[in-house]
Parts: structure tokens; sequence; C-alpha cells
């Protein structure tokens, strides 16, 4: 049976191959394709998920793959893998530089490996249940951040169906209550984030398994904590995650909380009344 030191050797060439394929893509900026209405996929999605699954499948047979452009193999083990070929499309599609690989495997039930690599910052996150986690193999650890008005956190936008998305609401309150909030535009790399210290905490809706496997495991394994909205413990199957130092989670959920029962909103400032004082 493979054990999580046999995955993140394997796992870390892997990715690097992905990130420099990626790489070699958004030197000459490629094609955009939308799926649905907002939706952007490029060739440079399909090409790395196609090589990273082709590596996992000579290396890992009877394993199961999940992947975001729609690979789905149904393999005759206990693991279970979910893949991310290019997590941060948009950013990519228009040549904004916050992108990553992003490779994780479940046994039974449970993450015991992830990989998480940035190839514009040369940058490999990695984690494996119960060793911690490292950047270029440097162990790493989340902030001691313990002030939400001191905290810097992340969070991210969906890509459609925006109209319909809470989290313009969470922004602004949260904004109010940090001292920031920065949206990326990579799930992945505000878990990383977190992860290494770099953010305080981060939040987002609706997310998918290879959005934020990795990520989770990341932060747990470097000190952090992992919920949904409503604190219940974290399952890859969640559509929301809240993670963070966890010196700060319980203060982050008591304001999810409140936003979400209507307690002490602030309004947002009226454009209408900054125009008329602009004249003024």
């Amino acid at each position: 049976m493979s054990t999580a030191n046999e995955f993140v050797p394997a796992m870390s060439e892997i990715a690097r191959e992905a990130g420099l394929l990626l790489m070699t893509y958004f030197a000459r900026r490629v094609k955009v394709e939308y799926k649905g209405e907002v939706d952007v996929v490029t060739e440079a999605d399909r090409a790395s998920e196609a090589l990273i699954t082709d590596r996992i499948h000579a290396r890992w047979p009877r394993h199961s793959v999940m992947a975001e452009e729609g690979t789905r193999t149904q393999g005759s083990g206990e693991y279970q893998w979910y893949v991310d070929p290019l997590d941060g499309t948009t950013n990519f599609a228009h040549g904004f530089p916050v992108f990553c690989v992003s490779l994780a495997v479940e046994h039974q039930g449970k993450l015991v490996a992830g990989v998480i690599y940035d190839p514009t910052r040369d940058e490999l996150f990695s984690a494996e249940r119960g060793k911690g986690a490292y950047l270029n193999s440097r162990r790493i650890h989340v902030s001691n951040i313990g002030n939400l008005a001191e905290s810097l956190v992340a969070t991210g936008f969906p890509s459609h169906k925006r109209h319909k998305n809470p989290n313009i609401h969470f922004y602004h309150q949260i904004t109010l209550r940090t001292h920031g909030v920065r949206r990326a535009g990579s799930a992945a790399l505000d878990l990383a984030g977190v992860a290494c210290g770099r953010f305080d905490g981060f939040w987002e809706f609706n997310l998918n398994p290879w959005d934020t496997a990795a990520g989770v495991l990341l932060v747990e394994e470097a000190g952090g904590q992992v919920t949904d909205l409503a604190g219940d413990r974290f399952r890859i199957d969640s559509r929301e995650v809240v993670a963070s130092n966890g010196l700060l989670h319980a203060d982050l959920l008591r304001e999810f909380a409140a936003i979400m029962a209507g307690r002490g909103l602030e309004e947002l400032p009226s454009a209408v009344g900054y125009a008329k004082g602009r004249s003024s």
C-alpha cells in the first residue's frame, strides 16, 4: 500500500511538470473559450489536465481521478485524486500571474497528501497527513495573529451567477472588521497563503473538491483550522469553506453568523452621495 510520503515526491514532480507546461502557454497568451456564460477554459487547462492524469494513471493505474476539466476515472483501489490543472484560469487568460496547479489524494475518505505549485514564483507547497506542511522544503506554519482587527484575510467570488452570490455583503462587513480583504482569484493559493501565514483567514462559497482538497490539508498540517460557515467539520464535498490560523476562527464564524442573521450590518456607502460630494 502506498503511503503519503511516497506520494509527495511524485506529486511534486508532476505538479512542476504541469506548471512548466502552463508557463509555455502563458508566455504566448492562449485563446480563451467559455464554459457557459462567463466561465473560461483554455487549451492550457486541457493540456495540463491531460499531462497530470496521464502521469497518475501510469504510476497508479488503480486510482480514481476527479479533475476540473472533466476527467472522471473510477479505479479499483481505495485512492481518490482531486486535480485542478489550472486554478486561476481567468487570471491566466488575462495575463495576471496568479494561478497554480493543485493535486490532492484521498485514502478511504481521508486526505493524505496534497501539493500546490505556483509556477510564476516557483513555489511548491506540500503536505502529508501527520507530517506537517512545507514551502519549497521549508516547514511552514499559520500566523499568530489573534486580533481580527489586525488580520489580513482573503476571499473569492464566482465567475458565474455573481448576482446570486451573497459574498459582496460578507466582503463589505469583513473589510470593516479586519485590516483588509484580498481577492486574488485562486482559492488554492489563498489556502496555501493561510498555511504559510501570508493570510490569517480565508472564506469562499460554492467551491469544488479540486479547488480545496490540497489547500485544506496544507492549512490543517500547518496548524490551522478549516470548517464550513456553520463551524462544522469540513468535508471534501463541502461547498463552502472557512480557513484560518485557528486563533481567529471563532471570531470569523461569529461575524458570518451575524451577517447571515442581519445583525449589526453597516450600509454600503451611496455612490450617488459620493458623486454629489465630488461636485460640491
